[in-house]
């Protein structure tokens, strides 16, 4: 009766046998992985789009070749409102590897500059020149003030001659090797305002792999907070790789510069060499200032007193004037001198040759006028 019993209460769980069993044996072979809640969760974002950058300042010319004495025209876009740019023609140059032996490569006396206009664009006639340097060559189109950025467009001077560029420097790595120096010394004509010029000597050495052939470095001077403007030096010579080389660069300031400067050195974006420098006061221009003050003064001063000296009338120049001017006057009538002789007789009559008029005073009339034998009236004695 029992067993009866307990047949009849397992009869209805015989369904969910096998469902139990499998649920078992995964259990017992793996344990299951719980799922994470939702906050846990990693989800993937998809990155956003990179925004291309901006292209830089664009320049176009209306010709690519031109023969000496021609003219073309520079045209830009993009650039800096208000940018005062420079326009120079090139050579040993080439877009994208600037301008071997910066400005003293061009044509500076035909240059030309423009000003960029509130859109960013600019149009400027060059005349077509050629530069001091063979080609290639480049219209070179550089920032002044603000922003100096700079674009090189390929240009090429009818009749100019070519030679090739120089070689690239390769891997190889140049750095300073001792402290930099300025030599030289002022000239006479400094003190009266003529341009400083030094030679900023240091020595590198090539830490790369392979030699530099012909480094070009940059060479720039600021004064007090202004940043530094740099021109490009380049020097002659090969530095082999693990060697040194004495690097001797020129540094000119502009006329009249006085104070303290900063002489520096760049060389592929990198900073090498900082010297300061000491510019003395032209103090020779002053003084001729000063002696220009002086000295024109007492010139005009005296050539005042000559021109006084030479108009105005001098002494006994009214008697000189007089007697310039003749006066006729009558011819003095003279009575010959009476003799002891004559005196005691009267003349018979009158005699040839006298005069015997006698000339009366302008106090007394003809009839008072004394006459020799009058007696002289006295008072009563």
């Amino acid at each position: 009766m029992l067993l009866c019993a307990l047949l009849a209460a397992a009869l209805p769980l015989l369904p969910f046998l096998p469902a139990a069993e499998a649920a078992a044996g995964e259990l017992s072979a793996a344990p299951r992985q719980v799922a994470a809640p939702a906050v846990f969760r990693q989800v993937a974002v998809p990155a956003a789009p990179r925004q291309a950058a901006a292209p830089g300042p664009t320049v176009s010319l209306s010709r690519a070749e031109g023969g000496k004495g021609g003219e073309i025209t520079v045209s830009g876009a993009k650039w800096k409102p208000g940018a005062l740019l420079m326009l120079l023609i090139c050579g040993q140059a080439e877009p994208g590897k600037g301008v071997i032996g910066g400005t003293n490569s061009c044509a500076n006396t035909v240059g030309r500059a423009a000003t960029v206009d509130a859109k960013g664009g600019f149009s400027r006639k060059v005349p077509v020149a050629e530069p001091p340097v063979p080609c290639p060559c480049v219209v070179h189109v550089a920032g002044v003030t603000g922003a100096q950025d700079a674009v090189d467009v390929a240009f090429t001077v009818a009749g100019h001659p070519t030679a090739p560029l120089p070689e690239a420097s390769g891997d190889g790595r140049l750095a300073v090797l001792a402290s930099a120096r300025l030599d030289g010394s002022s000239g006479v004509l400094v003190w009266f305002g003529a341009p400083p010029a030094r030679e900023i000597v240091f020595t590198v050495g090539n830490l790369g792999r392979s030699a530099v052939k012909d480094p070009v470095f940059q060479v720039g001077t600021s004064h007090g907070v202004f940043s530094p403007t740099y021109e490009e030096r380049q020097w002659r010579g090969t530095v082999e790789p693990g060697r040194k080389a004495l690097v001797r660069l020129p540094v000119e300031l502009s006329a009249g510069a006085h104070g303290d400067y900063q002489v520096s050195v760049k060389y592929a974006g990198k900073v090498l060499v900082e010297q300061p420098w000491g510019v003395g006061r032209p103090w020779g221009v002053t003084l001729f200032w000063l002696l220009l003050a002086v000295v024109v003064p007492a010139a005009l001063f005296r050539i005042g007193m000559a021109v006084v000296d030479r108009v105005r009338p001098g002494p006994g120049a009214g008697h000189r004037r007089a007697r310039t001017t003749p006066v006729r006057r009558p011819p003095a009538r003279r009575t010959p001198a009476r003799t002891a002789a004559d005196a005691g007789r009267a003349p018979a009559g009158p005699v040839p040759g006298r005069d015997d008029t006698t000339t009366v005073l302008p106090w007394f009339t003809p009839d008072s006028a004394p006459s020799e034998n009058s007696p002289t009236t006295k008072g009563h004695s």
